[in-house]
């Protein structure tokens, strides 16, 4: 399938989706946001692919939304807002992906571009990035999923800092407050991001699913509520294929080769 302003590739179970618009910085358009949803969800339906990669062609990330496209009424305030379905938006759709998602932040994020990497399960970062929770300097507000997962990952007090201040992160910064999982070397960005994502594949797919969604689900229920789910996610993996062979692997002192069966 075609997709706007992406390019999509699928490796060794990993789909890597890139925003191709390097000389915009990868801001986004509206065809791009409805290209990246349904990458998302091809990726996420497709039984070969067990981790998705999230990364930004050329220097930058993702700049946020196209401003241009945002003056010219185009954009997500414009005449198109009436036909905009926020349920088939990105970061909604990321974040209700059973398939972990790795963000490769090899340049600035900024404003919705920030949501999204924020969106990701894990990031890791280049020492050239920046996070930039610009909205309040736009006149506009953490609009994609920013003021629900800011606090979550930083605390109240944090998240206020940063968002009523309208800061931007270093990539140190942003470690150091628990946003990215790790900064790494400029160059080696995508290299490291995709050894994480091959070491996650290699695991019991169906495990690595149950455990984002209940791990999801424990976010907004009770201690004793997720026990249960936990408990209804368990039974029907006992029964799989990759169980059996995750008990035979470390019987025989081996690798074990899982089919997400």
């Amino acid at each position: 399938m075609g997709y706007t302003d992406l390019l999509f590739d699928t490796s060794e179970h990993v789909a890597t989706i890139t925003l191709n618009r390097p000389d915009r910085l990868n801001a986004i358009s509206g065809p791009m946001l409805d290209s990246l949803s349904q990458a998302l969800i091809d990726a996420d339906r497709d039984p070969e692919v067990r981790v998705i990669i999230l990364t930004g062609a050329g220097k930058g990330f993702c700049a946020g939304l196209d401003l241009k496209e945002q003056a010219s009424g185009a954009g997500l305030g414009g005449a198109a807002m009436g036909r905009f379905d926020l349920r088939s938006a990105p970061p909604i759709v990321l974040h209700n992906l059973d398939k972990p998602v790795v963000c490769a932040l090899n340049g600035a994020a900024a404003g919705y571009g920030l949501d999204l990497a924020l969106g990701c399960d894990l990031r890791i970062a280049s020492d050239q990035a920046k996070l930039g929770a610009v909205f309040t300097k736009r006149g506009v507000l953490p609009e994609s999923g920013g003021s629900w997962l800011l606090p979550r990952l930083v605390g109240w007090a944090r998240a206020c800092e940063i968002a009523f201040l309208g800061k931007v992160l270093s990539a140190q910064e942003a470690l150091d407050l628990g946003l990215l999982n790790r900064v790494v070397p400029h160059e080696q960005c995508l290299a490291i991001t995709r050894e994480w994502a091959s070491e996650i594949a290699a695991n019991a797919p169906l495990a690595v699913q149950a455990t984002k969604r209940v791990m999801r689900l424990g976010l907004e229920e009770s201690f004793e509520a997720n026990v249960h789910h936990v408990f209804l996610q368990l039974l029907p993996l006992f029964r799989t294929e990759d169980f059996t062979e995750g008990i035979r692997a470390y019987l025989e002192k081996r690798a074990p080769r899982f089919r997400g069966k």
